[in-house]
């Protein structure tokens, strides 16, 4: 991995003070999706953490997985399953749901793909930009072994877990939170 990415990914991110009714920091990743040259490096160096796994689809939660999850698919020549949040999603045809634990905000979320995209003997990546609690990975590898693939890992661009769920999960990524 290029240690120009890593300097580039942390110079062009921000936390942001919402005031003082909020009780964290929040942090700011539109710099990295305004960088052409951050854009171009992401897809590879994600997809590189996993290569020797051969992953045959992408599987990434909006939001920003609909950016992160195709850039590393386009990299690693296979195709995309996109993950909707919320227990629905804008589409007419069989989905498979899994039901989260509370993330770092303590929400719980449902997360939802199209069931016919995923296939028996897939071997999915989970990609993400960043995480904290592992609870939508988590529930996306019980939806990708549900349809009879095989959860290889996550890729993140951010990794802010333990060193437990890094482990159950197979985390790997560019950064730790502690660099930013």
């Amino acid at each position: 991995m290029s240690s120009d990415l890593t300097t580039e990914l942390i110079g062009a991110f921000r936390w942001n003070d919402p005031g003082h009714d909020f009780p964290h920091l929040v942090s700011d990743l539109s710099g990295w999706w305004r960088s052409p040259s951050i854009l171009h490096a992401l897809g590879p160096a994600l997809a590189g953490l996993f290569v020797a796994e051969q992953p045959t689809v992408v599987v990434a939660p909006e939001v920003t997985g609909f950016v992160v999850g195709p850039l590393v698919a386009i990299a690693l020549e296979v195709g995309f399953v996109e993950a909707y949040k919320g227990g629905h999603a804008p589409v007419a045809e069989p989905m498979t749901w899994a039901q989260a634990a509370p993330d770092h905000k303590g929400r719980r979320l449902s997360l939802g793909v199209r069931t016919r995209q995923l296939r028996p003997g897939d071997r999915a990546l989970i990609v993400d930009d960043w995480i904290t609690t592992g609870a939508q990975s988590r529930a996306l590898g019980e939806i990708v072994t549900a349809c009879g693939a095989v959860p290889v890992g996550t890729a993140a661009i951010v990794a802010e877990c333990t060193p437990e769920v890094a482990a159950e999960l197979r985390v790997r990524s560019i950064l730790r939170a502690e660099q930013l």
